[in-house]
C-alpha cells in the first residue's frame, strides 16, 4: 500500500514541481512571511491528508506503537522536505499526544 501512495503521488507531481514546492516553502519560511508559508503548507497539508486517507491511519490507532508511514511517504516523495519547519511541525503534533 505505501509504494502503491508513493507511486501514486509521483505519477500526479513531477520530480521538478514536487522539488519546487519544497523550495518554495523553504524560501516562506527563511523570509517568515506568515501568508507566502500558510499558502505553501496548503498543498503539503492536503497531500498529507491525502497519505493519511489512503492509509486509514488514525492517531488513536497507532498510539502504543508509533507508526510514522505517513511522514516517510511524504519525506520520499518530495525530497529534502524533513529540512522543513513543516515536517518538524507534523513530528512535534504527532509526538505531543503520545507523551501524555
Amino acid at each position: 500500500m505505501q509504494q502503491k501512495i508513493i507511486d501514486t503521488l509521483k505519477e500526479q507531481y513531477t520530480r521538478d514541481l514536487r522539488k519546487q514546492v519544497v523550495k518554495n516553502i523553504l524560501k516562506h519560511e527563511k523570509s517568515d512571511d506568515k501568508e507566502a508559508i500558510e499558502s505553501s503548507y496548503k498543498i503539503l497539508n492536503q497531500i498529507f491528508s491525502y497519505i493519511i486517507g489512503e492509509l486509514n491511519w488514525t492517531i488513536a490507532g497507532n498510539t502504543n506503537k508509533w507508526d510514522d508511514t505517513p511522514l516517510k511517504i511524504i519525506k520520499e516523495v518530495f525530497p529534502k522536505v524533513e529540512t522543513t519547519k513543516w515536517f518538524k511541525e507534523q513530528q512535534l503534533s504527532v509526538a505531543k499526544p503520545i507523551q501524555k
